[in-house]
């Protein structure tokens, strides 16, 4: 007999190898109905599968999030079925999840073409509802090769053939339909449902190497429910409309071209953006009493090899190499350790830590060509980045400032959710486990004077420290990890850094490495996408423009810029001979927020005719009213008591006709 111990504490005794249907349908029969898996001392196995030993059992239904991760990787294997009744003669490869989805890769010779999508998703559905049966097999490793290479199988074979030794072979069948896993699996394709969509096609080489026969892959999302992929669908929707690759062309802000892969060329609007959001962090980081430094961009590898970035990081890193220099050079991927150079120079005091170090440091690390995404993952960007040297009693309470800051920066911006996770000690790192024990300790103490919960991150903390992650939601439930605070107490050790402490002695400074945004130019594209574009009046690279109804209003239009101006105001004027519907049109493309009209009238009167994106309607008012008006409305939020400003739907933003 075994012992299983119920989610509510309850322990009830089974005969060995009884499965977990059995222990369903022994609670209830509407129970054992809606069971998917079972999930023993936190393992998911299959419903079939006979328990061998006791433990902490849970039966997994359709409405948890384990399953919806198997109804994914069994929707794979469906359209992998699929794929080989429709083409005969394809090889599959490997199947797995991804966020929100799954792919699988085929060897065929002819190419897809997306019309067949439409074919596949068909057959799949058929295949749902032939309510085919999933079971495991336990396999001979030999046997297993020799009867995938008799099916013209050879990529299964190689994976067979590279698994250790003394890792188990299992396949699975679906029908009379068979694919080398681990599981676990459902029951029945049946229930895979009907909530899955084909949604794309593209190139994969064999294992990642371009040196490997290049494959074929088709991404598909799969969910536990019709109205979970609706959902799924119009939040793609969403996106696509708010792809800041797409609005940055829109809006004038940037390119990125082939001759500097990797990296941004910013126009004049970007370069105000850009402008704009590094004053707002700078004004706020001075209040909190962080030094603004800057470091070399170019240094000896010797400093690389000592902070251990050469050994944990070279493969990222871009190398210089003068034929008339005997040295490496070595183009900084992170500030850290010309931070550290700085606090040794001259003899530091405990009287004068915490001392908080910031820099807009130009950082660059080499991202493989397939990974670059716009302004979101790039070669060459800039860090919103701090190192805080204080004392070990000193560092929860600085790691906490910091992550107020985080979080008052994140509230300014409109996101109100921001959730934090404790990334801890990787496989690959520096320093004792007694030095990331204390760490780690400092970290949860932080969250704690924080007041805020946090989730445990295993084995995700950085070589050199563990770390605070803080994740942030868009306006379409999107969530992008940004703002970090990491403990270092490896740093400091490797380089000397010291100060002396009030008895006399000299001692080793705690480090933090502290970012808010992370980098400028993805925090960049990630304000686009939440904003679509329609930044709030203080953020707009343009503020204002002014454009004329008529021509004889062009003296009076660039009157009513200087004053704008002189209010300190970001404005261009629009004096061309176009109608003004189509000026009002072309400004909302580029998601201007106010167009201050002028005609005739208004040249007369001394006023102007504002109008929102956003918002039906004008607002007539004097050019000094205007003025005053726009001026504390453009006020950034760090400086203004009102509230951040909620992010704009694209959808709502457009003007009223003229």
């Amino acid at each position: 007999m075994i012992d299983l111990q119920f989610p509510d504490g309850s322990i009830r005794q089974y005969a060995e190898g009884a499965t977990g249907r059995d222990v369903a349908a022994s609670i209830s029969k509407s129970l054992e109905k809606k069971a998917l898996l079972v999930k023993l001392d936190g393992v998911l196995l299959d419903l079939e599968r006979p328990l061998t030993v006791g433990g902490r059992i849970e039966i997994v239904t359709r409405e948890a999030p384990e399953a919806l991760e198997v109804i994914r990787h069994d929707t794979a294997h469906v359209l992998a079925e699929a794929v080989q009744e429709l083409f005969p003669g394809t090889q599959v490869t490997i199947g797995p999840n991804v966020e929100d989805g799954f792919y699988y890769d085929f060897a065929r010779d002819e190419p897809f073409q997306l019309d067949d999508l439409a074919k596949i998703e068909q057959r799949m559905r058929e295949i749902v509802d032939r309510d085919e049966k999933i079971t495991r097999e336990l396999v001979d490793r030999d046997a297993a090769i020799a009867d995938f290479e008799a099916m013209g199988e050879a990529y299964k074979a190689e994976i067979i053939r590279d698994l250790p030794a003394a890792e188990p072979i299992t396949v699975y069948h679906q029908g009379a339909w068979k694919d080398l896993c681990r599981g676990p699996h459902l029951p029945s394709t049946r229930h895979v449902g009907k909530a899955f969509k084909l949604t794309k096609l593209a190139g994969a080489y064999w294992r990642g190497d371009q040196n490997n026969a290049q494959l074929q892959r088709i991404y598909g999302t799969a969910w536990a429910s019709e109205a979970d992929l609706e959902a799924y669908l119009k939040r793609i929707e969403e996106a696509e409309k708010r792809d800041h690759r797409r609005l940055g062309r829109q809006m004038d802000l940037f390119h990125i071209q082939e001759e500097a892969v990797g990296q941004v060329f910013w126009h004049p609007k970007g370069a105000t953006l850009y402008r704009t959001l590094e004053n707002y962090v700078r004004r706020k980081i001075e209040k909190r009493g962080y030094v603004e430094v800057k470091s070399p961009s170019l240094m000896d590898k010797k400093l690389w090899e000592t902070s251990g970035h050469w050994a944990k990081y070279r493969e990222n890193m871009f190398v210089c190499e003068v034929e008339t220099d005997d040295r490496t050079l070595v183009v900084k991927p992170m500030n850290c350790p010309g931070h550290v150079q700085i606090f040794k120079v001259g003899q530091k005091s405990y009287r004068e830590l915490p001392l908080r170090m910031a820099e807009f440091g130009s950082c660059h690390r080499y991202e493989p060509s397939g990974a670059l995404h716009g302004i979101m993952r790039v070669r060459g960007f800039v860090q919103d980045d701090a190192h805080i040297f204080c004392t070990a009693e000193q560092l929860p309470a600085e790691a906490a400032s910091a992550g107020r800051l985080i979080f008052e920066t994140y509230s300014e911006f409109g996101f109100d959710r921001v959730d934090v996770k404790l990334s801890t000690r990787p496989e690959q790192r520096i320093g004792s486990d007694e030095i990331w024990d204390d760490a780690e300790a400092q970290l949860a103490k932080a969250c704690e004077l924080m007041g805020v919960d946090f989730q445990i991150n295993p084995g995700e903390g950085a070589f050199y420290g563990p770390k605070l992650e803080f994740t942030l939601y868009d306006a379409i439930g999107r969530a992008w990890q940004c703002g970090t605070v990491q403990v270092d107490f490896n740093l400091p050790e490797r380089f000397g850094a010291e100060y002396v402490a009030e008895d006399g002695s000299k001692q080793r400074p705690a480090m933090l490495h502290r970012a808010v945004l992370g980098s400028m130019e993805r925090f960049i594209g990630i304000l686009i996408e939440h904003y679509g574009g329609a930044f709030p009046l203080w953020l707009a690279p343009v503020q204002v423009v002014v454009a004329t109804i008529t021509s004889d209003a062009d003296d009076y239009a660039q009157e009513v810029v200087r004053r704008l101006t002189d209010a300190g105001l970001r404005v261009q004027v629009d004096l061309r001979n176009e109608k003004i519907n189509y000026k009002i049109r072309e400004h909302s493309l580029a998601k201007v927020p106010v167009i201050a009209v002028v005609g005739r009238k208004e040249a007369e009167t001394g006023e102007v005719a504002l109008r929102r994106l956003g918002s039906d309607g004008q607002q007539i008012v004097t050019v000094d009213a205007a003025a005053a008006l726009l001026a504390a409305q453009a006020l950034p939020p760090d400086l203004s008591p009102r509230p951040p400003a909620a992010a704009v739907p694209p959808a709502a933003v457009e003007y009223a006709e003229a």
